[in-house]
């Protein structure tokens, strides 16, 4: 299970250090003027490595063996997945729209990205269904790995810009909320 998360972990590290950051938001805070005028150049770099995680999205979704039960577990990552699906859609087309894509054709591409988690999500339910649950954990811990390292990731950078205590703050009020949440919607479904 450890080698799984590593690998997850290992997949969104290069990725995000030789084709492009795989987070819209931490991409647009790596950048100077200079590699913001040079950006449409990887834009498609960009694209790439956002359909990556976006398809890995999905198949955390689309693994689930019990779709038809509504556990809050399943209503939890949903939720989750759909929530982050806005801001990451406005940080790529911004970024698209900054780099002199028209409005209409920067719309595209974010919903075409934003559309690999459901191409993941086919992915999962249809060729990963009869996998045994070994695998299935495999697969949900090399997920769970890239997650970890976006989260590591955004944590540790936002804390060399804008202090410690803000960023523990901010990141132990998002971990509350979470759990508030899992327990309402424990609630709900019992």
């Amino acid at each position: 299970m450890a080698i799984a998360v590593a690998t997850g972990y290992a997949l969104f590290f290069f990725i995000s250090k030789y084709v492009h950051h795989i987070c819209p938001a931490c991409a647009a805070s790596h950048f100077d003027e200079d590699a913001a005028r040079r950006f449409s150049q990887i834009a498609t770099a960009l694209i790439v490595a956002l359909a990556v995680h976006s398809a890995t999205d999905g198949i955390a979704l689309g693994i689930r063996r019990e779709i038809h039960v509504a556990t809050a577990a399943n209503w939890s990552l949903f939720l989750a997945l759909c929530i982050h699906k806005f801001p990451e859609g406005f940080a790529l087309g911004s970024l698209l729209i900054g780099t002199a894509f028209p409005r209409l054709t920067a719309l595209g591409w974010v919903a075409g990205v934003e559309a690999a988690t459901l191409l993941g999500g086919a992915i999962g339910f249809f060729f990963l269904a009869n996998a045994s649950v070994f695998w299935l954990g495999l697969i949900m811990a090399h997920v769970g790995g890239g997650f970890f390292y976006l989260a590591a990731h955004a944590v540790l950078g936002e804390m060399v810009r804008h202090g410690k205590q803000l960023v523990i703050t901010s990141f132990c009020a998002g971990v509350a909320l979470i759990g508030i949440l899992n327990i309402c919607l424990r609630m709900l479904a019992s």
